[in-house]
């Protein structure tokens, strides 16, 4: 598979093509969305687009690793996280059976 990076302008392009907007109402509507989840997510909440996926704040606990210059064993703190779950059109339409 070829790995091919779409940035947040080519998915406003994107997004302005298949809504019939004009790309600066659909940047602002990108940025309004993307924000919000991340509010939302930052406050503790889970975030859900049914067939997209979940977007939710997960606890990571602390655990020992190691310096990678000297190998030496150190303390990394527990700390929050955000996470995603791909729902399940998501995945099909990724991986179809």
């Amino acid at each position: 598979m070829k790995e091919i990076p779409m940035n947040k302008g080519e998915l406003v392009d994107k997004v302005a093509e298949k809504a019939s907007v004009t790309k600066k109402q659909a940047d602002a509507v990108l940025t309004a969305a993307i924000d919000s989840i991340m509010e939302a997510v930052s406050n503790g909440d889970k975030v859900t687009l049914v067939g997209f996926g979940s977007f939710e704040p997960r606890e990571r606990k602390a655990r020992e690793g190691r310096n990678p210059k000297t190998g030496e064993a150190m303390e990394i703190p527990a700390t929050k996280v955000p996470a995603f779950s791909a729902g399940k059109l998501f995945k099909e339409k990724v991986a179809p059976k």
